[in-house]
């Protein structure tokens, strides 16, 4: 169902077709942007949609290309939509999710081959025009060597640029017949630039070529693209894993009560479905039938299974444990809790992309001012009396002693250094631009069960004769603490007879020819015992009852980890949806003043959010589903390795080991990072502050710019290689 390019002004096509029902009675539209990479794009491209006739909302997501225009009620033409798009520079069709993957690896391959041929275009150029620098084998070279060399240097070096640099000219391209310039014209003009001299130099048997200097910088600049593609690639994938939590299909009850397999998206308000023990509930739903205990550890974060029974409310992504139970669906998938939570992860990412690199600030700064410089550089070397050649020369010398090489490395290689680091210390950095947010930090809220606590419920004082005679009920259950119960004797095998659950209240069955139960107070035949989220009891029929208690215990190191966070100035907090009693417990044991308990994943994310506007930088460490969209919109998030796949894909982030001293080894090293990468950035501007001048003065020759541009480069690298050097591993 693909959607092209806008037909000629008269076959204007119709697209209403796709207009989807939208809110207060409005339409909305689906469209996948191409082209669109920064937040310039995205203010752009959103401002101009706005403007058009009809438009009441514009939204584009950086991350999938997906741009959502919604229009006013009973009005909207999307095929203005493309219109302007197309004039704009940024190609469009029907958002397709199918197609929108398609289009996505198409770019990654085309990136990906692209850097192979620029990598292979700068090492084997430079093998011809190193002699021309250097000599070979320490003569000087003749003219006809010299020219050969520059020759064989264009064969290779000119080709390889041409293909490697067309994912920026054709950028550039359609940024110019917009009317616009975006940052891959200035890149265009310099590579094609560099190509020109040196092909003139070459002909007219000069001294230098810089072929090798035109795909070099190609293939630093790939690095970047490549890398930047790979990020949004896995930002994607934790909104996708979140989906993929929901089951494919549901089991639905048709007429005269026949039980059918329907596919999920098909579900609707309405429909009457069988959960049975080991599924997720599908979609968001009231029970018409039947209890049993569901698992919303992924919810929210409680780690106590929570009973539910005939009238009561089940949210998708839930597992059922115990009972087989009916649910009467109140939305479809799209709209169900678990749903709800990847669009909160997809609009995290989203302004996640927002971010600013110090490195886009410098550039930008860079381009016109060096561009100019180069140009008054000609005309007034040319004006001056130098003819065009040797002021078309010293013009080529300001744009290579000034190549933004050094600057472009001035945070990549402070970043792959630290970021090497922390993989040594067990923790992945998953983009370098979450080290620079990291660096930023100044408040660190932590989730509790799972981050603060081991995630894992025990066993506490309980005798071992009481755990030996219960253990054989407790192995035939899959409630989460009779599995801890039973793990608490490993030794037993023995299981006990005619065993049955009843769902929400325990399991019975018999032990050397008695009856027991094992579970709820009043199941076990308790009589006025008030009931806790983390207890069990146990008793045969007629004998006294045994009570076992369960605690999730806090991580060894939680409350040092806490205490060296404070020690750097930052505050801590405590976020989760585990019941008071817990938190405050869990809060008082690490140190932590300020926590709050029973919140849903919109709670968390909302609780993120106020922190930003309030100013606060927010470092967010969770594990579980209900904390990934709080996890998606901190300004940075770390994960454990234990954690759900979609948080740590949420997460910038992820550490192993059953510590949590790596988040303060992670916020050392960024610090670090940070402080090499202002220390680059200067050396950088004060080398083009020094290089320009002698350049445009005629003291710098081409040859001498392309060694200091090198040496710079060679420079920041060897500066970036002190990042987190002296400290603890």
């Amino acid at each position: 169902m693909a959607m092209t390019a806008p037909a000629p002004t008269g076959e204007r096509q119709d697209f209403s077709a796709f207009l989807r029902p939208a809110r207060d009675g409005g339409r909305s539209i689906e469209l996948l942007v191409k082209g669109a990479r920064c937040a310039a794009c995205l203010s752009k491209i959103e401002r101009e949609m706005k403007a058009l006739p009809a438009v009441a909302a514009a939204r584009l997501n950086l991350t999938t290309g997906k741009l959502t225009v919604e229009f006013e009620p009973g009005a909207g033409d999307p095929s203005l939509l493309l219109e302007r798009l197309d004039k704009l520079g940024y190609p469009a069709t029907l958002y397709d999710p199918g197609k929108a993957a398609e289009v996505r690896d198409a770019e990654g391959r085309r990136l990906t081959f692209a850097l192979g041929v620029a990598a292979f275009g700068a090492g084997n150029a430079m093998m011809f025009s190193v002699p021309i620098w250097a000599g070979l084998f320490g003569q000087e070279l003749g003219p006809a060597t010299r020219t050969l060399m520059m020759w064989l240097s264009a064969v290779i070096g000119a080709p390889c640029a041409i293909y490697a640099g067309m994912p920026f000219f054709e950028s550039a391209w359609r940024s110019l017949r917009s009317g616009r310039a975006n940052m891959d014209v200035p890149i265009s003009i310099g590579v094609i630039l560099t190509l020109a001299i040196s092909f003139i130099e070459t002909v007219l048997r000069g001294r230098d070529a810089y072929f090798d200097a035109a795909v070099s910088l190609l293939f630093l600049l790939l690095i970047g693209r490549w890398l930047d593609h790979r990020l949004r690639a896995s930002a994607r994938s934790a909104a996708a894993d979140l989906l993929a939590l929901q089951a494919p299909s549901a089991a639905v009850i048709g007429e005269g009560g026949i039980e059918r397999r329907t596919p999920l998206g098909e579900v609707a308000p309405g429909d009457v479905l069988i959960v049975r023990p080991g599924e997720r509930i599908p979609v968001d739903g009231i029970v018409a039938g039947g209890a049993s205990d569901l698992d919303k550890s992924l919810l929210t974060g409680e780690t106590a299974p929570v009973r539910v029974g005939t009238g009561e409310a089940c949210q998708a992504g839930a597992l059922n444990l115990s009972g087989v139970i009916r649910l009467r669906a109140t939305a479809r998938s799209e709209d169900s809790a678990v749903a709800a939570i990847a669009r909160l992860v997809e609009a995290g990412t989203q302004s996640r992309s927002r971010y600013v690199r110090l490195a886009d600030k410098a550039a930008s700064l860079y381009v016109p001012v060096v561009h100019s410089a180069a140009a008054l550089t000609f005309v007034g070397g040319w004006l001056l009396g130098l003819g065009p050649r040797e002021a078309l020369l010293r013009a080529v010398a300001v744009l290579i002693i000034t190549c933004p090489c050094a600057l472009g490395l001035a945070v990549p290689a402070v970043q792959v250094t630290a970021s090497a680091r922390l993989f040594r210390r067990r923790v992945l950095v998953k983009s370098g631009a979450a080290l620079e947010r990291l660096a930023e930090v100044d408040h660190v809220v932590f989730d509790k069960t799972g981050v603060l606590t081991e995630g894992r419920p025990q066993l506490v004082d309980a005798a071992p004769v009481a755990v030996a005679m219960a253990a054989p009920l407790a192995r035939a259950s899959s409630h989460p603490l009779a599995k801890a119960l039973a793990a608490a004797h490993p030794g037993l095998t023995a299981l006990a007879e005619d065993v049955r659950e009843v769902a929400g209240q325990g399991v019975e069955g018999r032990i050397g020819g008695r009856i027991a139960r094992l579970g709820r107070a009043d199941f076990v035949g308790v009589k006025g015992a008030c009931a806790a989220e983390t207890e069990l009891w146990f008793g045969f029929e007629g004998d006294t009852k045994i009570r076992f208690v369960f605690v999730d215990r806090l991580r060894a190191d939680a409350a040092a980890t806490v205490e060296a966070l404070k020690a750097r100035g930052l505050t801590v907090e405590i976020l989760s949806g585990d019941v008071a009693s817990a938190v405050e417990a869990a809060a008082r044991a690490a140190g932590v003043a300020a926590w709050r308990a029973g919140l849903t994943p919109a709670d968390k994310s909302n609780a993120v959010r106020e922190a930003t506007a309030a100013g606060r930088k927010v470092l967010m460490v969770g594990d579980g589903l209900n904390d990934a969209a709080a996890l998606a919109g901190a300004h940075a998030a770390m994960a454990p390795g234990t954690a759900l796949d979609a948080s740590q894909n949420a997460a910038d982030l992820v550490f192993s080991g059953e510590g949590l001293g790596a988040v303060v080894e992670a916020f050392d090293v960024a610090r670090s990072a940070r402080g090499r990468a202002l220390e680059n950035f200067g050396f950088a501007a004060l080398y083009n502050l020094v290089a320009a001048p002698a350049a445009m003065l005629g003291f710098v020759n081409p040859f001498v710019a392309a060694l200091a541009m090198s040496g710079s480069s060679l420079a920041v690298t060897l500066n970036a290689l002190r990042t987190g050097a002296g400290r603890r591993s």
